[in-house]
């Protein structure tokens, strides 16, 4: 087996990989699976480059910068780094924007470890403005209104970030938490006061409430940002003076490069003990795929919801209107916060849309409207299946039955005797399911004689 042929297959299927999920701005999930990408082939240049534009494409000017610089030394013609490089240094202004918007988001992080959270939200905007695709910036601003229970704004940043990272954990874990937060609002409507803490500011005295987590959280995220801050430094001067030392730098790295090689002959004795983790990197994309579709269903779940909670909070629409998206979250998807949230809005909202869609259900079957009534009351049924004992499941069945699906109609008929054989309206549907059956032998019956 050529081994080489091996690595460079596998190389090539996380290049793709990452492809896909660059596509739909999963920027986090292209980043894992284009640096898996480079672990199995370092000279992949197509996956380099796409990396680049990865972090180009979520405000990591200078990570971006590097990838393509080390691109451009494994191949120097015929390369599109090139283009992306020459694009990025001719604007001498850009580059400028993104080192001073890089400086004022490490100041803000001294300002929230100094309890200026005000004065961090001010330069931050700030940030935001001039470096627009700088996910970090939109992720701290996001914490702060978190933290000082400015929801509507949080809610507005989390959604900025996940345009630029739909796949970001960060994100998804503030977009968890002002779900969580909410639920509480509405629980507990009554606030404590907090503790109010005083500081100087020139020649101003800011008064604002004391929010030890939020210094707690900043201070750890201050430790963590230094090191990234540092990296960036390092290297956005490294661009800088590339021009001058590029020969120098080509020369290493063309040797860095062919040691490589040197490395990969030796390591082809031991690749056969690694044969068997390799194949199961493409048994593993199934389930990586399943995976992704699960986490699509709870972010699709966690935006309706947050969705049907915007619209009752303004009292603007009404309860089948929101009932209508409130039916697309998936329960099961959500965190407990997020399904305590959702049972409460189901509470206040279904009873009323449930009427509405039943009266009109009701209305369409009787004037023989059976789809219109078929699509009101399977909302009905999946709001409360067993509303008014039944009697919606048995409308649903014989508005199938009237149009002639007797397949779903003996579904929901025979749910009546199964779920609810005490009701009312138990032995109707008895009967409807005896009727349907007796009619099925004449309908063979006719068939076979044509």
């Amino acid at each position: 087996m050529d081994y080489r042929k091996k690595i460079v297959y596998h190389s090539n299927y996380w290049y793709n990989d990452g492809l896909r999920k660059a596509q739909i701005r999963d920027m986090s999930g292209a980043i894992a699976s284009l640096r898996r990408s480079l672990q199995f082939n370092r000279e992949n240049v197509a996956a380099r480059n796409l990396l680049g534009l990865v972090y180009y494409g979520i405000g990591e000017v200078p990570e971006a910068l590097v990838e393509w610089i080390i691109s451009k030394n494994i191949r120097p013609g015929d390369n599109i780094a090139n283009y992306y490089i020459d694009t990025v240094q001719s604007s001498a202004k850009e580059l400028e924007t993104v080192n001073l918007a890089i400086k004022k988001y490490n100041q803000c992080l001294t300002y929230c470890r100094q309890n200026g959270e005000d004065l961090a939200v001010i330069q931050l905007k700030q940030v935001v403005a001039s470096h627009p695709s700088f996910l970090k910036a939109h992720q701290l601003l996001a914490l702060l209104y978190l933290h000082t229970g400015q929801y509507t704004r949080a809610r507005q940043m989390i959604r900025q970030a996940r345009k630029l990272d739909t796949g970001n954990e960060i994100t998804l874990r503030y977009m968890h938490e002002l779900t969580h937060q909410r639920g509480k609002q509405r629980r507990r409507p009554a606030k404590r006061k907090e503790d109010a803490v005083e500081y100087s500011h020139g020649n101003e005295t800011i008064i604002q409430p004391r929010y030890p987590k939020l210094r707690e959280l900043a201070g750890h995220l201050a430790v963590a940002n230094i090191f990234i801050g540092a990296a960036i430094g390092a290297a956005v001067i490294w661009f800088l003076v590339a021009p001058a030392v590029n020969q120098s730098t080509s020369e290493r790295l063309n040797s860095q490069m062919r040691d490589y090689s040197d490395q990969i002959q030796s390591l082809e004795a031991q690749v056969s003990a690694q044969t068997r983790t390799l194949d199961n990197y493409r048994a593993s994309g199934e389930t990586l795929e399943a995976d992704a579709n699960q986490a699509q269903t709870a972010r699709d779940s966690y935006e309706n919801l947050m969705t049907v909670s915007d619209q009752y909070d303004s009292g603007e629409y009404s309860d089948a209107a929101m009932a209508d998206t409130l039916i697309a979250v998936n329960r099961d998807a959500l965190g407990g916060s997020g399904q305590a949230l959702y049972d409460e809005l189901a509470s206040e909202i279904f009873p009323n849309a449930c009427e509405r869609n039943f009266n009109s259900g009701t209305e369409a079957l009787e004037a023989a409207d059976y789809q219109t009534a078929i699509d009101a009351l399977g909302k009905v049924v999946q709001m409360d299946a067993g509303y008014n004992d039944g009697e919606a499941l048995y409308e649903l069945g014989r508005a199938y039955w009237n149009s002639g699906d007797a397949a779903s109609a003996t579904t929901y008929f025979q749910r009546i005797v199964d779920e609810y054989g005490e009701s009312d309206h138990a032995q109707d549907a008895q009967a409807a399911l005896d009727e349907i059956a007796a009619a099925a032998p004449e309908e063979d019956t006719a068939g076979e004689e044509q």
